[in-house]
């Protein structure tokens, strides 16, 4: 793996960066969107899709648990194909391994014990141990995975804290020594809603021999508040020169705050669960401030950065999801017609929503980039999370 930071292309802490990795033969620009998958795949999209309908090489992060294949096909035949990349035939595709995932295989932090950690899925609760993990990663064959860790919620307290980043540490120590194939990991950093776990976690962690640190325990009950400063006093005591991953931070805003504190890479269920609800997004890419904004609100569904392609007012409305986009979904079809896939139970709903879905949130990292390497992060956060603002005032107005 070679990552950089760009030189003279940081802006506060918020840094653009370039990522080679694995067999893909492009590099990938960061901040990057890991895209979220259930077995290898996005949970709609197919292969030929994937590779065809989005944007290249944007779209070649592929974030994936490897607790989902406990079910189904076993890890030995995966691995007696080739790992996933053979499997899946996404040669050119990179695959990130991760414990958890917010889908179908969320942690269970009053169930972990010394032994391992324990995750709530729809087979129930499941231990998974440090030398269970490595097993199942290494017949996977991701191109980089992310050690196990212990997270905790925002409210447990300080011992159960201390205890979480003990664990991870320890099991950090065990992957590494357990791991006997040349692979890229990423070291795991807990630490709950405690500056000082965070800060401790972060250290030691910067001293082990890994490519990569993965920034977990977001999304467990901390307030946007509280967040700026666990994430400051993670990434300041990180390598300038190592990428970073984080995992719970998935609205736009959430994502916009991760990359102020400096966090390169970014993997979300946001995607998923607008597209399982019928929802688009519709959010401008770039804005100035100041512009008037074509809210499509009260009847619609929506609340200015998405509308709900369920909603009877788009049963005839022939224009597509957004009239500037360039993906698939909006270069072919309307909203009538999605409608109608919808309202029918139509399963290639799902898969053009996710392509148009997948396309636009792609798109927003692309402005996120593009703000930094111009010195304008700052104020593109400042005007989105405004400009947002104002439209969650003009859909509550509305209603």
């Amino acid at each position: 793996m070679k990552f950089a930071v760009k030189k003279g292309w940081s802006n506060g802490r918020a840094r653009s960066g370039v990522l080679q990795l694995g067999s893909c033969p492009f590099p990938i620009q960061t901040p990057a969107l890991l895209l979220t998958t259930r077995k290898g795949l996005p949970p709609f999209t197919s292969p030929d899709l994937l590779t065809s309908s989005l944007p290249s090489p944007d779209s070649h992060l592929l974030q994936f648990s490897p607790l989902h294949f406990l079910e189904g096909i076993s890890p030995k035949t995966i691995s007696n194909i080739g790992g996933l990349h053979q499997m899946l035939s996404l040669h050119q595709h990179i695959f990130a391994a991760v414990p958890r995932d917010s889908i179908i295989a969320l942690p269970e932090h009053d169930s972990t014990n010394k032994y391992g950690a324990s995750f709530q899925t729809p087979g129930g609760r499941l231990l998974i141990k440090p030398a269970e993990y490595v097993e199942l990663v290494s017949s996977m064959k991701p191109d980089f995975w992310v050690t196990l860790a212990d997270e905790v919620p925002a409210w447990v307290s300080n011992k159960r804290n201390r205890t979480s980043v003990d664990r991870t540490l320890r099991w950090l120590d065990d992957c590494l020594s357990l791991n006997k194939e040349s692979t890229t990991i990423f070291g795991s950093i807990v630490g709950g809603s405690s500056i000082e776990e965070r800060h401790r976690c972060a250290q030691e962690v910067a001293q082990r021999n890994v490519s990569g640190y993965w920034i977990g325990g977001f999304g467990l009950g901390e307030s946007m508040d509280e967040r700026a400063a666990l994430l400051t006093a993670v990434t300041d005591n990180l390598p300038e020169d190592m990428p970073r991953h984080v995992s719970g931070l998935g609205l736009p805003e959430e994502v916009l705050q991760g990359v102020a504190a400096g966090i390169d890479l970014f993997d979300s269920t946001y995607v998923y669960h607008l597209t399982l609800g019928g929802f688009a997004l519709t959010f401008p890419l770039e804005r100035n401030k100041g512009e008037n904004a074509d809210y499509q609100l009260s009847d619609s569904g929506g609340d200015g950065m998405k509308i709900n392609l369920k909603a009877t007012v788009y049963r005839k409305d022939t224009s597509p999801i957004v009239e500037s986009c360039i993906c698939f979904t909006c270069q072919n079809h309307t909203k009538a017609y999605l409608n109608h896939l919808f309202n029918v139970h139509e399963m290639l709903a799902q898969t053009l929503l996710e392509i148009h879905n997948t396309h636009h949130y792609l798109g927003f990292f692309c402005s996120i980039r593009k703000a930094i390497e111009e010195g304008k992060f700052e104020q593109f956060r400042r005007n989105f999370v405004e400009s947002r603002r104002d439209r969650l005032f003009a859909a509550a107005s509305s209603a």
